[in-house]
């Protein structure tokens, strides 16, 4: 993937240089299932720990766990959603991660229209009838996922 601050090359997005529909229902489907990790950043458990009045080492001790050289938030043991998720709701949305903020957005959604299509029969908010949102829009999401 390009820099958060470059576009990405042009055979990558071509294809949706008008823009895309969509609008999240707060289904919280793309919370759940044991297919992936939350990446978090400095600024995202800044976010959350003030949310909770924790420290950040006390909030990285309850929520998150290291891979590698970087942390994911932890996810619940019975069935792999995100340890945030209320019901279907998330419960830190105003505060959640910049990777939750650019969703459906990721490369590999945007690889191809086939892609994007395949998003859609996962993501409720990819529909005919949600705003069209600009290929600015767009970008300016994305860039919150580098």
């Amino acid at each position: 993937m390009a820099s958060p601050t470059e576009r990405p090359p042009a055979w990558f997005d071509a294809w949706f240089e008008d823009g895309l529909r969509f609008e999240c229902t707060s289904c919280g489907r793309c919370c759940t299932g044991a297919n992936g990790y939350v990446w978090v950043r400095e600024r995202d458990v800044s976010r959350l720990a003030a949310r909770f009045g924790r420290s950040l080492d006390d909030f990285g001790r309850k929520y998150l766990r290291r891979i590698g050289d970087r942390y994911a938030l932890l996810e619940r043991a019975n069935d792999g959603a995100c340890v945030f998720l209320e019901g279907d709701r998330c419960g830190v949305y105003e505060d959640r991660p910049d990777q939750c903020r650019s969703f459906p957005f990721w490369d590999r959604n945007l690889a191809s229209a086939a892609a994007w299509t395949r998003a859609a029969e996962e993501c409720e908010g990819i529909r005919e009838d949600a705003p069209l949102l600009s290929r600015d829009e767009i970008d300016s999401r994305r860039r919150n996922c580098g």
